[in-house]
């Protein structure tokens, strides 16, 4: 695995990891808030769930570069 698939394989990973954390802990606001949408959270907790993304992205990445280094996973066909 050359750099750059390895650095777009990242961050396709991290993408996908990001939407299933995402509606990890959502409480919609209460109806009386001015100024949110009707569903949307009261709190999102973006930072939390970026910092989580990025853990989760790292490990799935990483283990993911094992089985192909290893030759547990063989795109090459033969």
């Amino acid at each position: 695995m050359n750099w750059f698939l390895g650095i777009s394989s990242y961050v396709i990973t991290w993408w996908i990891v990001l939407f299933a954390v995402l509606p990890f802990g959502v409480r919609h606001a209460e109806k009386g808030d001015p100024g949110h949408a009707a569903g949307a959270p009261a709190d999102p907790r973006l930072k939390l769930k970026l910092a989580v993304t990025t853990a989760l992205a790292s490990v799935v990445w990483l283990l993911a570069y094992e089985a192909i280094h290893l030759d547990l996973v063989n795109f090459r066909g033969t």
